[in-house]
């Protein structure tokens, strides 16, 4: 591993000074690319450079423990010195050990969030609205950018499906794990008896695709106009602004007709698309690795129950990893870290175990 460390160190500094020179800015993408290969290489190369100072201050702590002689103060101070010392490095170790794991490619892509209700009739439209009002304040809180791409409003005003981007850094790292179906148990508004229903919605996260990822040719699609439904104004529904997008060779079909100008709806539907056609793109390598993916946190399929809300114990469960927490109304407000960071430190434990074994 040090030879790796050393390595990564040698390129990270190498970068740096490519990019202290004023000739780097001649071609955007290639400063582009350095730029974002040193940030990848900044934290474990300032992270190997601590390791490397605190290997010297121990040498040093040890060589004044040896030149301590009969001096007892002097050498208790030493040891309480190497012992403080390895204490830090051993954090540190287990720190480099993580920033050594092999990284998800997409986890740095914002992402298309999916939300569609599932069994319970109107509850499940409210409790889409809900997931998707979780989502939006998590990312507020992460200063990402949210944009709503379609939608489908219940007459309860929940929502049957909505559909959203969400931009910013690590967004898909932060989300990935929300795949998956979602259970609520509470007592619906339209409830009279004050009896406990349970609901579902499914949620999907995929990473928003880049020009380079997919390609689309326009023969392959049909693209068809109709006048939008719903709520959205008497401009919307007078006018054949929707659109639906229809991807021939796979049968995958994305409609969009929140916005008034059909350019709009055709642009956000392509998005929702081309995401998509990435995902299924992706899905066969991910089938190779299901059995691993199954072993840390499940298969990240939709049809999977994921998660189980309970609004009369304000308790929140997440079945992988059998976490339950009693700060429910803090989470669907909008503090999701605290189930998403016990899910990452469970997968990371999980990958260090398997990388010892193969060790």
């Amino acid at each position: 591993m040090r030879e790796k460390l050393d390595s990564i160190l040698r390129q990270f500094d190498e970068l740096s000074a490519q990019l202290g020179d004023p000739s780097a800015y001649a071609d955007l993408a290639v400063f582009q690319r350095l730029t974002k290969e040193r940030a990848r290489l900044e934290p474990i190369a300032q992270a190997w450079r601590r390791a490397l100072g605190m290997e010297r201050d121990l040498e040093s702590a040890r060589e004044a423990l040896a030149e301590a002689g009969g001096d007892d103060d002097l050498r208790e101070l030493a040891r309480e010195e190497i012992g403080a010392l390895q204490e830090a490095r051993a954090a540190l170790e287990l720190e480099l050990q993580l920033l050594l794991l092999p990284r998800d490619p997409n986890d740095e892509r914002s992402v298309i969030l999916e939300v569609r209700a599932g069994a319970g009739g109107d509850e499940a439209s409210l409790f889409a609205a809900d997931l998707y009002r979780m989502y939006s304040r998590f990312a507020e809180r992460r200063r990402w950018a949210v944009e709503l791409l379609s939608s489908s409003e219940s007459e309860t005003g929940g929502y049957k499906e909505v559909i959203a981007s969400i931009s910013g850094e690590g967004v898909f790292s932060a989300l990935k794990y929300e795949a998956g179906v979602h259970r609520v148990q509470r007592v619906p508004v339209t409830e009279s008896q004050g009896r406990i229903h349970t609901s579902t919605c499914t949620v999907a996260v995929l990473p928003e695709a880049e020009e380079v990822d997919v390609e689309v040719h326009e023969g392959d699609l049909r693209i068809d106009t109709f006048r939008a439904s719903g709520a959205g104004g008497q401009h919307v529904n007078r006018t054949d602004s929707a659109i639906r997008i229809t991807h021939i060779p796979t049968g995958i079909v994305v409609s969009c007709q929140d916005e008034r100008s059909q350019h709009k709806n055709k642009s956000r539907a392509m998005k929702v698309l081309k995401a998509r056609l990435l995902d299924a793109k992706q899905s066969a390598a991910d089938a190779e690795r299901a059995g691993e993916r199954r072993a840390m946190v499940g298969t990240g399929d939709r049809s999977e129950r994921i998660r189980t809300y309970n609004f009369p114990q304000g308790r929140l469960t997440d079945h992988r990893i059998g976490l339950s927490l009693y700060s429910l109304s803090d989470v669907v407000n909008g503090g999701l870290e605290a189930v998403i960071d016990p899910l990452r430190a469970h997968v990371q434990a999980a990958l260090l175990e398997a990388q010892r074994g193969e060790g």
